[in-house]
């Protein structure tokens, strides 16, 4: 049977600081230090909300996140330009070797999931506008048990909707958290180092592969097309 690979989206699909652009023209010079203060707060609020167990779905934390830099930067937001920020945050772009990779895995009979903090709409909206959506055989989202990573149920959940053992599920993320979420939950992870100055964190867990991009993937677990 194929091993089920679930793919982190924001930072190993997409490019969560793809709206630079889009923040200049708001904040001027300032869009790229937003745009780094807009993702802090956002996983900071969902581990937040997860660790209180007062739940509330990614897109609010992501709508959250973006008040708290636009009131640290001292910039008043309209409520049209906020809920334009939020539309073009469902345009995020994916990473270039996002398509080859999935076509391999594809191909190599992988069977691939989605497997985020968003809410399910949002994530084929956003998969679906960086053509990538048709390669997934599902998206599961945090929000079907209203919690988020690294919180161990999330692992199960993937686990499950996947219909494979631990052993013959990976995670594939981008985000040292996440792979270290999976190894705690006995899940097999593969951590996409896009940076290669980035440090995985010291920890007991360890992920099973490194690599540099998604274009390695399929050799590195041994199944090339």
């Amino acid at each position: 049977m194929p091993i089920v690979l679930g793919f982190d989206v924001y930072g190993t699909l997409v490019d969560p600081f793809g709206m630079e652009r889009q923040l200049e023209a708001l904040f001027e010079d300032r869009g790229r230090a937003i745009s780094a203060l807009w993702r802090q707060k956002q996983l900071e609020y969902s581990f937040r909300r997860g660790l209180m167990r007062c739940y509330e779905d990614f897109d609010a934390c992501t709508d959250r996140a973006l008040s708290f830099a636009a009131k640290t930067f001292k910039v008043e937001l309209s409520d049209a330009a906020r809920r334009q920020l939020l539309t073009d945050y469902l345009n995020l772009p994916a990473f270039p070797d996002v398509l080859p990779a999935l076509q391999a895995l594809q191909s190599a009979g992988c069977k691939l999931l989605a497997f985020s903090n968003g809410v399910e709409n949002s994530l084929r909206t956003l998969l679906g506008k960086a053509g990538v959506l048709s390669y997934f055989e599902g998206v599961v989202s945090v929000d079907d048990i209203k919690t988020f990573k690294p919180n161990p149920d999330v692992y199960a959940h993937l686990v499950s909707r996947g219909r494979r053992s631990r052993e013959d599920t990976w995670l594939v993320s981008s985000n040292p958290f996440d792979v270290i979420g999976a190894k705690a939950a006995h899940l097999k992870a593969a951590w996409v180092r896009r940076n290669p100055e980035a440090v995985f964190d010291p920890w007991e867990f360890e992920p099973d592969i490194v690599i540099g991009d998604l274009t390695g993937l399929a050799t590195a677990l041994g199944r090339p097309a």
